[in-house]
């Protein structure tokens, strides 16, 4: 007997086939980037966790740690070691947002006038010598020579330098032979005559169009200051084109307000804050006749006059010599962390500095200490008020030869200058006021 069957049309069949063909094609095109945006997830979860600090390192401690900034090449040398590291520097912060500190003014107890200002008697009552700068540096025999603007200065010359007695010395704007081009800072012979005849400076500088230039205050500043005080803008060519763009085209006198626009030419450093040392450290050479200079960063502008900057700050403490110290930080080896977390300089050249410092005799700053040296190893910089005493002057002239053989961060090398200076002159004490 003949075997029956439903009857089933043919395309019906074909219909239904190419229905699954295209499910299955569908369902590929969705599975397929779904299962790769979930690997990617994945990767990111593990790789985002903790992405400064890898969970070995947190697990096994410091050891790791300097493992890995060796692979990773965050500025390690053998001497990172000599830092000590807290708890927070081995552990991540738990958020990256921090409070933003705010920091109240300095309250400054100023004379009310400049008329009711008494004569400083026995003020200068200062260590006594004479110093003698290093203008010209002869060519070698061999022939290998670079004039430079620091001078060629070894290691015997620096250790000599730091004792306070009559001497010739590295200060900068040494010259080659004539037959070598300028090293640098050239400055017009009509600004060199100006600045010679100062005898109360407050100077500034932009270099590389840095900033914008900040007028002083002319309502805070009395007629006699006016007259009587140089206020000097150490500019370069850049700066000034920049500044004239802006309308601050110095007029037929060279003046913009009370600043002296003064054009530097041929800078002596490429790096811009290096060259910005220069004006900084070496007032006395920049301003012969000068008995008081006032150092302002261009981030500042000059709010009191400065004849009562002088009395407040020289006069009334019996210093030569005023800084304001730090306000955040107070140790060179938080100073010294803090330029390589921000990368503010070659790690490599801080350690080399830092280390020098160390195998010298610098210690970690005590606050707890009887009677310290100093209230803090950090200075601010961004003002410093000065009489040009011979230890004032051979103090700038240690601490500008400090920074023109390291790096250009000069709050690395101020304690170590200022005590080494201290230490080797038992006697001849160097009056000092960092507020």
């Amino acid at each position: 007997m003949p075997e029956r069957r439903l009857p089933i049309t043919a395309p019906a069949v074909a219909g239904s086939r190419r229905h699954c063909r295209k499910l299955r094609r569908r369902c590929r095109l969705i599975l397929l980037p779904a299962f790769a945006l979930a690997l990617l997830y994945l990767a990111y979860l593990s790789f985002s966790s903790h992405a400064n600090l890898p969970f070995h390192v947190t697990n096994h401690g410091p050891s790791n740690r300097e493992n890995l900034l060796k692979r990773k090449d965050l500025g390690y040398s053998p001497y990172f070691t000599n830092i000590s590291m807290t708890r927070y520097d081995l552990e991540p912060p738990k958020s990256r947002k921090r409070p933003r500190k705010r920091y109240a003014p300095c309250e400054i107890q100023f004379l009310p006038a400049v008329d009711d200002l008494m004569d400083p008697a026995q003020y200068e009552n200062f260590t006594q010598f004479s110093l003698n700068y290093i203008l010209r540096e002869e060519v070698p025999g061999n022939g290998f020579f670079e004039p430079l603007f620091g001078g060629h200065q070894s290691l015997q010359d620096r250790e000599e330098t730091y004792h306070a007695k009559d001497q010739t010395l590295h200060c900068g704007f040494v010259r080659g032979t004539n037959d070598y081009p300028s090293t640098g800072f050239d400055l017009d012979a009509n600004d060199r005559r100006y600045m010679a005849t100062c005898h109360v400076a407050v100077s500034s500088c932009i270099f590389g169009s840095s900033d914008y230039l900040r007028k002083p205050t002319k309502s805070r500043i009395g007629s006699y200051a006016k007259k009587n005080v140089c206020f000097v803008m150490f500019i370069d060519e850049l700066t000034l084109a920049t500044l004239s763009s802006e309308g601050h085209m110095p007029d037929e006198n060279g003046f913009v307000g009370l600043w002296r626009i003064v054009v530097v030419k041929n800078l002596p450093y490429k790096d811009m804050r290096r060259a910005g040392k220069v004006p900084k450290f070496l007032s006395h050479r920049l301003f012969p006749s000068a008995m008081y200079s006032i150092w302002l960063d261009s981030k500042l502008r000059l709010h009191a006059d400065p004849t009562l900057i002088i009395e407040y700050f020289l006069w009334r403490k019996k210093a030569e010599y005023a800084i304001s110290m730090h306000y955040d930080r107070s140790c060179v080896w938080e100073e010294v962390l803090q330029n390589k977390c921000l990368n503010k300089y070659n790690h490599a050249a801080i350690d080399e500095q830092f280390h020098f410092y160390q195998s010298d005799g610098l210690v970690k700053f005590n606050a707890s200490g009887q009677l310290p040296v100093l209230p803090s190893y950090v200075p601010e910089g961004s003002f410093i008020v000065r009489a040009h005493t011979p230890m004032s002057n051979l103090f700038s002239c240690l601490w500008f030869n400090e920074v023109n053989r390291f790096t250009s961060r000069d709050q690395l090398s101020f304690t170590y200058t200022y005590l080494k200076l201290r230490r080797m002159n038992p006697g001849k004490p160097i009056h000092l006021n960092m507020f």
